[in-house]
């Protein structure tokens, strides 16, 4: 369903708006990936493929990506 809801959207923006998924960037050695919620404990973690376009203080402008690489499926909480 995730794959199906990241293939849907404009940009990687819009996985903020989709009930549920808890889109969310990481943090410390992780910068620079995104999280998405699958079943409880896993997540999808990716990150932008190509380019990455950025903003004037140097965020990654997620309203222009719309390719993104998967990662892998983790519970780093665990």
């Amino acid at each position: 369903m995730r794959i199906q809801q990241l293939a849907a959207a404009r940009c990687l923006e819009e996985m903020y708006k989709v009930p549920g998924a808890r889109f969310h960037p990481l943090t410390q050695n992780r910068l620079g990936q995104f999280s998405v919620d699958l079943e409880h404990p896993l997540r999808l973690i990716l990150v932008p493929h190509g380019a990455i376009p950025r903003k004037a203080d140097g965020g990654i402008d997620l309203s222009k990506v719309t390719s993104v690489k998967i990662m892998e499926v983790e519970d780093y909480h665990g």
